[in-house]
C-alpha cells in the first residue's frame, strides 16, 4: 500500500479532501467522503479508511459500527491534487442500507460477477445443500474436480474446431465454473491466477 500521499492542495479544498472508494477487485465505485488531514494520516497509518464526518464533526472510520471495514489497497491522488481515488477490499456491504455501493442503478462489472460466483462457491463449499451440483463436486474430492476440468477443456477443442460460438461459448462457461470449483477447492481464487499473469508479464 502507498503510505505517503503529498501534496495535497489543502488550501484550495478548505481541508476537505473529497475521496472516491473503489473496489480493488471488481472496479465497482462503492462511496464518496470527506477527510481532513488527520483522517488521511489515520488512513494511511492503518489501512483502514476514516473520513471527517461532516454532519457529526469528527472522525468516522468506516465500519466501526456495522463492521464492514474498508481495507486499502491503494491509493492516488488527481492530478490538481485535491482529490483521492482509494482501492479498498470492503469487508461486507458498503452502504449503510445493506448493499454493495453507495450509488443507484451501479453497473454490476464482469469481474463483479465472476467474484460472486467465487462467493457462491465458498458458501457451497461450506454448507453443502443437499441436491447441489457443486456440493457433490466438493464431496467426490479433488481428482474428480481436475478430471472434469480436463473433459471440460476437451470439450472447448471440439467446439472451437467445429467453429460454432454459440457452442464455444458456452463449454467456455462449463470450464471456467469448473476451474473455479478447482481453485476454491485448493483455497485459491481467481486473483491468485491473475496474479500469475501479472508476474509474467514484468
Amino acid at each position: 500500500m502507498q503510505t505517503q500521499i503529498t501534496p495535497i492542495a489543502w488550501d484550495k479544498i478548505n481541508n476537505m479532501l473529497p475521496v472516491i472508494i473503489q473496489n480493488a477487485q471488481t472496479g465497482v465505485v462503492l462511496m464518496l467522503g470527506y477527510m481532513d488531514p488527520e483522517a488521511l494520516q489515520k488512513t494511511q497509518s492503518e489501512g483502514t479508511v476514516t473520513f471527517y464526518s461532516r454532519s457529526k464533526q469528527r472522525l468516522w472510520t468506516k465500519g466501526e459500527t456495522s463492521g464492514n471495514y474498508l481495507k486499502v489497497v491503494s491509493m492516488s491522488k488527481d492530478c490538481d491534487q485535491d482529490a483521492l481515488l482509494i482501492l479498498a477490499n470492503p469487508m461486507g456491504p458498503t452502504c449503510h442500507q445493506g448493499t454493495e455501493t453507495c450509488f443507484e442503478n451501479n453497473y454490476q462489472s464482469d469481474w463483479s460477477f465472476v467474484q460472486g460466483l467465487e462467493q457462491l462457491l465458498a458458501e457451497r463449499q461450506q454448507s453443502r445443500p443437499a441436491n447441489s451440483y457443486t456440493t457433490t463436486l466438493f464431496e467426490e474430492g479433488i481428482n474428480r474436480i481436475a478430471q472434469k476440468v480436463g473433459e471440460e477443456g476437451v470439450e472447448v477443442a471440439l467446439a472451437a474446431v467445429v467453429k460454432d460460438d454459440q457452442e464455444l461459448c458456452g463449454e467456455m462457461a462449463d470450464l471456467l465454473f469448473h476451474m473455479l470449483v478447482l481453485l476454491k477447492a485448493r483455497n485459491l481464487g481467481i486473483q491468485d491466477v491473475i496474479q500469475a499473469l501479472k508476474e509474467r508479464s514484468k
